[in-house]
């Protein structure tokens, strides 16, 4: 068994320590394919009251799903195989962000250092968030030639305005008091007293009472204010540049709106895959009037279409092997992006049913 996360009960608390510190905690398939069954365990055991999930290292919760070794194995697969590479990640990530969204216990994060992607899915989907002055959360997807997926067309489209959509399409960074004012977190703790929250859950006296009201305590105990959001404060803003229906009109208020914040994200957005652009806005769209289960079927379907572009493995590239952050994209630009090009990346494909299972 690999050492990439580590599993314990620890009193009536599950403890799982996602144990890549080098790879900022990344998951891969081999990870999610054991924390999976120990969740299932976790759930049964009515001696379990709580799951606690934190990384090792001090740096990161998580820095993603390791999407650097799918685009590796697909490229290294010999034809014929390479679907199967994809597939077979995604289909755990997506079970195991599924189980989490329905485990039916206290399932607390201890969110410190970079979150991102994957990392988002492993935490969003638990009942509580516990976030530190260390925190950067992001969705940075289409900068990589991919979307913002594990749930991302659900939870998204549900925070305040259209910050869901600025951060999906942006990839923008957020700090712990943007992570506050988002509703991504729950709880703001200094990073240095976290050791200390996980102790009084595993100490906690349960009773016989709903354990969540037991977590919500320790927790509150814990709680400091993280400050200003200065999300927050481009919240009109966002509003106002991220409404449209369509990127290009997008881009078009952002021109209008003249402030630097707006010149800023307008170059930021010049620089994301445009069909990633295209088919991310159409998703959170979606997401609006879906519920979670819904979403994680057309995320499934977007993942292997999307991965078997060129884009993908040109955005891994371009952000995280060579890094010289000039990916090539094909299409370029956003007109040359069609309506039928997006619409075939939503498109049903033979043996790329998500089917969710009602644990």
């Amino acid at each position: 068994m690999s050492d990439g996360v580590l599993m314990e009960t620890r009193g009536a608390v599950g403890v799982v320590t996602l144990n890549r510190p080098k790879a900022l905690n990344a998951l891969n398939l081999e990870m999610c394919r054991q924390l999976h069954p120990q969740l299932d365990a976790w759930a049964a055991d009515p001696a379990v009251k709580a799951v606690v999930i934190q990384g090792a290292g001090g740096r990161a919760f998580c820095a993603g799903g390791d999407v650097r070794a799918v685009a590796a194995s697909v490229a290294e697969s010999p034809r014929g195989e390479q679907e199967r590479v994809s597939r077979e990640f995604f289909r755990a990530e997506y079970a195991l962000n599924h189980r989490i969204h329905h485990f039916g216990k206290p399932y607390v994060s201890l969110v410190d250092g970079v979150c991102m992607g994957g990392g988002v899915g492993l935490s969003i989907h638990g009942a509580y968030r516990v976030v530190t002055e260390k925190l950067v959360l992001a969705m940075p997807e289409t900068a990589l030639g991919l979307f913002p997926d594990v749930g991302g067309g659900w939870f998204l489209p549900r925070f305040p305005g259209e910050s869901g959509t600025y951060l999906g399409l942006t990839g923008a960074r957020c700090s712990a008091a943007d992570a506050m004012w988002l509703g991504y977190g729950t709880h703001h703790v200094e990073s240095a007293r976290l050791a200390s929250v996980l102790e009084a859950l595993v100490k906690a006296e349960w009773g016989t009472g709903p354990a969540s009201s037991v977590v919500e305590r320790i927790l509150a105990g814990f709680h400091a204010d993280a400050g200003t959001s200065v999300l927050a404060t481009q919240h009109a803003a966002m509003d106002r540049c991220f409404a449209a229906e369509r990127v290009e009109d997008i881009q078009q208020a952002l021109e209008a709106e003249g402030t630097a914040w707006a010149q800023e994200t307008w170059a930021t957005l010049v620089r994301m895959c445009p069909t990633s652009l295209k088919v991310s806005l159409r998703q959170l769209r979606m997401g609006r009037t879906r519920d979670y289960d819904e979403m994680v079927a057309v995320e499934y379907r977007l993942s292997q279409s999307m991965t078997a572009r060129a884009d993908f493995r040109e955005g891994i590239r371009a952000v995280l092997v060579d890094k010289d952050n000039k990916p090539r994209w094909h299409p370029g630009t956003l007109g040359d992006v069609t309506e039928a090009d997006v619409e075939a990346c939503f498109a049903p494909r033979a043996g790329d049913e998500f089917v969710v299972s009602s644990n």
